[in-house]
């Protein structure tokens, strides 16, 4: 099921449960090339003026630092909302950073040529400039307005659901003349069609980075069967693992795991049918069976499975119909036959997608993903709900009920089949999880399968518990 937030959920952005559902789950999802709002003080007065900060974005998982190209403003400059202001370059690509809301270019911290880290301080604006306003007491004020969780979720990559969007900031689809300029000219240049592309921009306008980003990302789809292609991304190099992400969410559900697996391993994250930018066949269901010859396909050699809640019972399927292509299988939070809760909030889940807002679905689901105590701190509260609400636009309420039907259908009937599996299996359980609580009871019928509970999580393990999900992965593939 879902990730983290992006933030908790990163997000689930991509770029991007409670901790990015979370960054979940981009908080969901740190920094980003909106402007956020903070308070900067003026020297040795009480007076409050309304600042922005402009923040190097972060434009895919692997995009860990950025060079300012370009300033298109100076201090002392009006700024309107959808302007570009800077240019940035990642991995070799130039990218236009337009201002998000309107006001006076106050300060720029970052000159060009200079390379920092996603989520640094580039500039900053005021409403207008009659505001009393301290640069350096700004800069500091916004570090100090970070908690040190908060600090370092915004420097982890977030994984997103179509192409990288700018950490914060979730696509909608696009509407017929919601594009920059700067985005219409590169979408011809491209050849893209705009109303095929979600929009992170004011309003789910479509930007620069939007078209660049979808077109990067359809590039990396891959073919599973006769017109289905899946979003694949990858990362790191090593021995292979495919990531398979839960109901209701992408693979920013793993935002916490790739950073501490890519070290080692070749990771590749995959989107399951009618997630992302993967095909959405119109089918009445999605089923397990197909789902595990799907994520057989994507596979070049034998590899190291991980499966989360509904992903794990794609593993399933993919150890049991091809065991020569599992090196060694993972199951995170799994069941083989969903109880009345796991089926309630599914029902609640895919009415919420058809009748509900983003943000009302995130604060409906999100008290079912993680535990008690973790949502007690309205901090990690707040960036789970808008972790899911990131990733919820990029499953829409079609996928979801074909998705559910597949699950309907699978539930129940693998229960001895499971007893077969020969493959070396990790069962990763959350002691305090209200959605698959027998993970304990499945890893018990699996012959010589390895039980690990993260006693104080909830179902959104991941997120919740990273450093115990992450510890017992990596020993599970060093013994296998």
């Amino acid at each position: 099921m879902p990730p983290d937030h992006a933030s908790c959920w990163s997000g689930w952005s991509s770029s991007s449960p409670a901790d990015r559902v979370v960054e979940i789950v981009g908080e969901l999802l740190g920094q980003n090339t909106r402007l956020l709002d903070a308070t900067g003080r003026h020297d040795g007065e009480n007076q409050l003026t309304m600042a922005s900060a402009i923040a190097m974005p972060r434009l895919g998982l692997k995009m860990e630092t950025g060079t300012v190209l370009e300033w298109r403003v100076a201090p002392g400059d009006a700024v309107a909302a959808g302007e570009v202001v800077l240019v940035i370059e990642s991995d070799k690509t130039s990218v236009e950073i337009e201002a998000q809301q309107s006001g006076v270019m106050r300060h720029i911290y970052v000159e060009p040529d200079e390379t920092v880290a996603c989520g640094t301080l580039l500039a900053a604006v005021t409403p207008t400039s009659d505001e009393p306003f301290d640069a350096e007491a700004f800069r500091s004020e916004l570090a100090a307005a970070q908690t040190p969780e908060a600090s370092a979720r915004s420097a982890e990559p977030r994984p997103t659901r179509r192409a990288p969007c700018a950490e914060g900031r979730s696509r909608r689809p696009g509407r017929s003349g919601s594009a920059t300029p700067a985005a219409r000219k590169r979408a011809r240049e491209l050849g893209v069609e705009l109303a095929a592309i979600g929009g992170s921009g004011p309003g789910g306008r479509v930007t620069r980075e939007d078209v660049e980003a979808h077109v990067a990302a359809s590039a990396a789809r891959v073919e599973v069967a006769p017109g289905v292609a899946l979003e694949l991304e990858r990362f790191g190099s090593g021995d292979p693992v495919l990531l398979l992400p839960g109901f209701g969410t992408d693979f920013s559900a793993f935002v916490k795991q790739v950073p501490a697996l890519q070290a080692k391993y070749a990771v590749a994250a995959l989107n399951p049918r009618g997630v992302g930018l993967s095909d959405a066949p119109e089918q009445e269901a999605y089923t397990l069976e197909t789902a595990g010859l799907d994520a057989a396909a994507v596979l070049e050699e034998p590899s190291h499975i991980v499966g989360a809640s509904l992903g794990a019972a794609t593993a399933i399927e993919l150890a049991l119909a091809s065991p020569e292509r599992v090196r060694s299988l993972s199951l995170i939070t799994p069941f083989v036959r969903a109880n009345g809760t796991l089926l309630a909030v599914i029902d609640a889940w895919c009415h919420c997608a058809q009748e509900a807002s983003a943000e009302t679905l995130a604060r409906c689901i999100v008290p079912w993903l993680f535990s008690s105590a973790y949502l007690e701190e309205e901090q990690r509260r707040s960036a789970a709900v808008r972790g899911l609400a990131e990733v919820a636009p990029r499953l829409p309420a079609a996928t979801l009920l074909r998705t559910a039907a597949g699950l309907r259908a699978w539930s129940g009937r693998r229960g001895d089949a499971v007893t077969r599996l020969r493959v070396p299996t990790l069962v990763l359980a959350a002691g305090l999880d209200r959605l698959t609580p027998d993970g304990d009871a499945l890893a018990s019928t699996i012959p010589n399968a390895r039980l690990v509970v993260a006693a104080g999580a909830g179902h959104a393990v991941t997120l919740e518990a990273p450093d115990a999900v992450n510890t017992a992965l990596l020993e599970h593939f060093a013994k296998n």
